[in-house]
């Protein structure tokens, strides 16, 4: 017995391609053109995967040993390029794929990107998405006058007041408010624009918005709440959830409660799609897949400065004043992404941090095996958590592990019915929807 059909998601990073691979080429050093991302999202396209994720962050982290130097040595935060911008160009370039952008409610007015993103969901004809964040570092908050971020929970009240402001100005435009028409002179219907007078005790807003939403009337919501409070505000608004499970156990918890809190406040569990994160290893045989696996692991060095650095950039503490050899202490705490940091824990109970960051990482399940191996375990998991679908996390990202994907795991989910062929629908929101 199989799962029902599901579908595919690409975790989206705007930096430097992998240069450390033979297959490089000069990706490392062009890429800031948009050529290789452009390239990718169509294999992605052709391949049948629903959508892009661009995540995003606003600094050059520096919190690990107190500068930026190992961050810079492995590129993981910057050079960046900013997704909303290149959202624009990939929906140019592409025809059925759903473009979601990271922006964060924190750093933005909400007629800012309210507007920002109503522009993209015109221009590529209802399938843009925006992936809501409340931001997690203070290094980030510098950079827009402020000293520090507010409190996690209050990021999320206030996150609150800003979707609703966006929401009322995306309907600040009426069906049927664009007439043209010539023998009355009007173009649009000003009866049907109204402003929408938002007041809350953050945000304030007149409207009405000065272009029209476009298909579906809004772009996708698109979240990744971990924390209780953000599991609520993802329950509440999105479409499309993303999720760093702990095994196929872990995502069905997660997915289970999603729909349990979106039923509580009246809303139908099946308008969300919950995307489990996994890092697929792909071999031509299964024991080149585990050889790749394995070598993974055996870059102890690299691999934890990688990992100190993502903690530092993402938790902003710096574990560098520790003993490597000693545990995580008991007093370590963030206002950053606080249901990472106690999965963390979990993973490294019993770990001391070099043994722990050494051998992990970004949280994601692991899927190891050939192309009809990876197939295969995604349809067990996917049995188990009952659906939606799978985020594909591999960074940095190369040509070649996105043709392992586009060209080998992809065309082993169609042998088994279990990807879409074709698109069915012009918009993001009504392919995620549908499987044909």
């Amino acid at each position: 017995m199989s799962a029902d059909p599901f579908r595919l998601g690409w975790f989206g990073n705007l930096t430097a391609p992998e240069w450390k691979t033979p297959y490089r080429g000069n990706d490392p050093l062009t890429w800031f053109n948009g050529d290789f991302h452009v390239d990718m999202v169509q294999n992605l396209e052709r391949a049948g995967f629903d959508f892009i994720m661009l995540e995003d962050s606003l600094m050059v982290p520096d919190i690990y040993q107190g500068t930026a130097e190992i961050e810079l040595k492995h590129a993981r935060y910057a050079p960046k390029m900013d997704p909303v911008v290149a959202a624009a160009m990939l929906a140019r370039a592409t025809k059925h794929i759903g473009i979601i952008a990271t922006a964060s409610s924190t750093f933005s007015h909400p007629y800012q990107l309210a507007r920002q993103f109503a522009t993209i969901n015109n221009l590529s004809g209802g399938r843009v998405g925006w992936n809501v964040v409340t931001s997690s570092e203070d290094r980030a908050a510098q950079n827009f006058g402020l000293d520090k971020l507010p409190e996690h929970d209050l990021r999320y009240e206030m996150a609150e007041e800003f979707m609703a402001a966006v929401k009322a100005l995306w309907g600040s435009w009426g069906e049927g408010a664009i007439l043209a028409d010539a023998e009355s002179g009007y173009y649009a219907d000003f009866e049907k624009v109204q402003p929408v007078h938002y007041e809350g005790e953050y945000y304030k807003t007149r409207g009405p918005l000065n272009i029209p939403a476009g298909p579906n009337g809004r772009p996708v919501i698109c979240q990744a709440g971990g924390s209780p409070r953000g599991r609520d505000f993802a329950a509440k608004h999105a479409d499309v959830i993303l999720a760093i499970p702990n095994g196929a156990a872990g995502a069905k918890e997660y997915r289970d409660d999603i729909r349990r809190r979106a039923a509580l406040i009246g809303r139908d569990p099946d308008e969300i799609k919950v995307f489990s994160v996994v890092y697929p290893i792909v071999g031509e045989t299964a024991r080149d897949a585990e050889e790749k696996n394995a070598a993974w692991y055996a870059r102890k060095q690299h691999n934890f400065e990688v990992q100190m650095t993502h903690f530092a950039a993402t938790m902003e503490i710096d574990f560098s004043p520790y003993d490597p050899d000693q545990p995580i202490p008991d007093d370590v705490s963030t206002n950053g992404h606080q249901s990472t940091l106690e999965i963390w824990r979990k993973q490294l109970a019993g770990k001391t941090i070099r043994e722990g960051f050494s051998g992990m990482r970004v949280q994601t399940t692991e899927m190891v095996g050939t192309p009809d191996g990876i197939a295969a375990q995604m349809d067990e998991f996917m049995q188990e958590v009952g659906g939606d679908g799978f985020l594909i996390y591999g960074q940095p990202i190369s040509r070649q592990y996105v043709a392992e994907m586009t060209d080998g795991v992809a065309p082993a989910l169609q042998r088994r019915g279990l990807l879409r062929t074709s698109y069915a629908h012009d918009t993001l929101l009504g392919n995620l929807n549908s499987f044909s």
